[in-house]
């Protein structure tokens, strides 16, 4: 390729790159599949690459408060999993079914739908803040945490449970946009959140002028109000914005029949997520049984891994708008053709991520830790798990394709017996039952992951999601 060919295709990326952060292209059933896939996948991965930074400024303040902060926000998250389950069992209903009302050229139909999601994230909210506000030190208990721990931590879980709505309407308006192809709304949504949570966590943290410093729960503080701020900013957007979705005040009314629709499609997503998150709930519990130093080196390696998950996360996405929209345009032919061509470019971008992890965890670790023992454990972690990246790569993709079809079905059954029948008792076995240590967690972990790439392909190739109404 001689270098003025590889200026013009320099130049036609860059060009192709000001289109998608930008939000210009919105036609995604026609044309070239491959540009469809780039135009979609990028404000999707920069979005997600927002939301994992929240987890790594986070982890990057608190490690310096105390080990006890940092376990305190691993075990404050394997639980506010269970929060973020039903998030995104929502978010994959609003997603499929937006998608497929935009791919019918049916815009009435997409606001309504919106305006019932949020209804139903709202109401699933204001449940989880009682629970949390008035629970905290409870909460950690059951997790295995010590007392000290309890002690200086549960204002962190009192705040971040407390103010769940902010995740939750956060997850569910994003969803919205990126289902009707949006996807550069969301991420910029996120981007104003992630800038917020930056400027705030020292200040809240540490203390600065006449605020105090709260510690850990400093960072709930900050999370918080960067999550709210960028609510605020996406409803401001749904109802005066640029978007296709474009809701009025007139539109703000409960409608049963579409509300059943989302419940319907929802369950199995929020099955398949709870199902899931519930037994990393499980494997958190088992992790704390090998104390605070290694249950920190593991919580920091799990940051560190979503760090790069979130932007193959944001390519599955990608896959799942593309299959919502061509299902609806009537071609799941193209959908199909979406959804390998997206697992391919995931699978190479992982395949780079596992090979860094692999030859530098103990550095990455390092730059979290000055503790030997965290280091080691967390390294470990990094390492084993990302042994597996290349299958996490298609089963994401494979797993979003079924979501964004409204098929929430097949992949819960995936995960069912993937996480609780094999994942679950295979780390127990290894890590209590034959003394392995953290090490059979971390295997659990990759083993499963494997075999749902492997029976989500299987399932996927048999093409019943073709056919399902949303």
């Amino acid at each position: 390729m001689t270098s003025q060919t590889q200026k013009l295709t320099f130049k036609k990326l860059l060009g192709y790159f000001k289109i998608a952060v930008t939000g210009k292209e919105q036609e995604f059933t026609s044309g070239s599949i491959r540009r469809a896939i780039f135009m979609l996948s990028i404000p999707m991965i920069l979005e997600m690459l927002m939301e994992s930074i929240f987890a790594l400024v986070d982890i990057a303040y608190v490690s310096r408060v105390s080990v006890n902060a940092v376990a305190t926000i691993g075990l404050t998250e394997s639980v506010l999993t269970l929060v973020y389950a039903v998030a995104i069992g929502l978010s994959m209903a609003a997603t499929a079914v937006v998608a497929r009302r935009v791919g019918e050229k049916d815009i009435k139909g997409a606001n309504q739908a919106a305006v019932q999601v949020i209804f139903l994230g709202v109401g699933i909210a204001v449940i989880i803040s009682v629970i949390g506000i008035l629970f905290p030190r409870e909460i950690l208990g059951l997790m295995g945490g010590e007392q000290d721990l309890i002690d200086e931590g549960y204002g962190y879980t009192q705040v971040l449970l407390g103010g769940n709505i902010t995740i939750m309407l956060l997850f569910l308006i994003n969803a919205i946009f990126r289902g009707a192809g949006d996807a550069s709304i969301a991420m910029w949504t996120l981007i104003f959140s992630n800038t917020l949570n930056i400027i705030l966590d020292p200040i809240f943290i540490f203390g600065f002028g006449p605020v105090p410093a709260f510690g850990v729960e400093g960072a709930a503080i900050a999370t918080t109000i960067g999550r709210g701020s960028a609510v605020l900013f996406q409803l401001f957007i749904l109802f005066y914005g640029w978007g296709r979705i474009k809701l009025r005040v007139r539109d703000i009314v409960f409608r049963a029949k579409i509300m059943l629709n989302l419940i319907k499609v929802s369950l199995g997503g929020i099955g398949q997520f709870l199902i899931g998150t519930s037994s990393w709930v499980f494997l958190m519990r088992i992790m704390a049984e090998f104390g605070s130093e290694v249950l920190a080196g593991y919580t920091i390696s799990i940051r560190v891994i979503m760090f790069t998950m979130m932007p193959s996360w944001g390519m599955s996405n990608a896959a799942a708008t593309l299959v919502g929209q061509n299902l609806g345009a009537k071609q799941p032919e193209r959908a199909e053709q979406s959804v390998w061509k997206t697992g391919k470019y995931n699978a190479i971008f992982m395949a780079i991520v596992s090979l860094i992890y692999l030859l530098f965890a103990h550095f990455i670790i390092g730059l979290f830790s000055s503790k030997p023992e965290v280091i080691t454990y967390g390294a470990l972690s990094l390492q084993i798990i990302a042994a597996g990246y290349i299958f996490y790569a298609y089963g994401m993709v494979i797993i979003q394709a079924f979501n964004g079809a409204g098929d929430t079905r097949t992949p819960t059954i995936i995960n069912f017996f993937c996480f609780w029948i094999f994942q679950l008792p295979f780390a127990y076995l290894m890590a209590v039952v034959l003394d392995g240590g953290p090490r059979g967690v971390y295997w659990g972990i990759t083993l499963a992951e494997v075999l749902i790439t492997v029976v989500g392909i299987y399932m996927f190739r048999r093409g019943r999601w073709k056919t399902v109404q949303v």
